[in-house]
């Protein structure tokens, strides 16, 4: 079960066809998801749609409708916060950045080829070429990650489709790997065993006397 909106959600099956993964959804198991929810999905409207049939309950009037180890005034300031931005446009997307993203990463990737091709691989073309791949790369792995998240286009399908594209295709790398861990990162960030990220390397999180401990 899980909190959105003070309502609650028993969704012990839809997390196996949810498209973002059962785990993320699991991590909000017995707790608020309202944030989490409103961050993950655009169109909210037709989430909802779906939200009807899990529907069991509400809470109850004097139940706050958040966690006991957050401050409800930090909280309150965060969505305030996020309908000021939201209200401001600055979540819109701007296609001509994100077109000119793309383009410069596919003249620097091909750039990088042909400067070991017609020059050959003696010293100084080797080092230019690897630099231009290596920013290529960079940018492609930034660029799939405002696809994963569905920030350029406002259909998701268009997203993703493009995403395959740039991290399958040009980065040699699974998009579904990368949304399945990156989805767990952004839902629960910084939480141990929780947060993919720092499950991979939690030698470089032990930071601190409770993490240290638990690591």
């Amino acid at each position: 079960w899980l909190v959105i909106d003070r309502k609650v959600y028993d969704v012990s099956k839809f997390s196996k066809q949810h498209p973002g993964g059962s785990r993320v959804i699991s991590h909000y198991a017995g707790q608020d998801a309202t944030d989490a929810f409103v961050a993950f999905h655009n169109d909210e409207s037709l989430v909802k749609k779906y939200l009807k049939s899990l529907l069991i309950g509400e809470l109850a009037p004097d139940q706050p409708s958040f966690e006991s180890n957050k401050k409800k005034s930090l909280l309150e300031d965060f969505r305030e916060l996020r309908c000021t931005i939201k209200k401001m446009g600055l979540l819109r997307p701007n296609y001509i950045f994100f077109f000119l993203i793309f383009l410069h990463l596919l003249v620097l990737d091909a750039a990088s080829w042909l400067v070991v091709w017609y020059f050959g691989i003696s010293l100084v073309p080797f080092l230019v070429g690897i630099a231009f791949f290596t920013i290529a790369q960079i940018q492609m792995g930034w660029f799939q990650h405002d696809l994963g998240h569905c920030s350029v286009f406002r259909k998701p399908k268009w997203n993703r489709l493009l995403q395959i594209v740039v991290i399958n295709v040009l980065k040699g790398l699974p998009a579904s790997w990368w949304n399945h861990l990156h989805n767990q990162h952004h839902a629960k960030p910084n939480c141990f065993r929780k947060d993919p990220d720092l499950n991979m390397h939690p030698l470089l999180f032990s930071l601190g006397k409770t993490l240290s401990v638990e690591v």
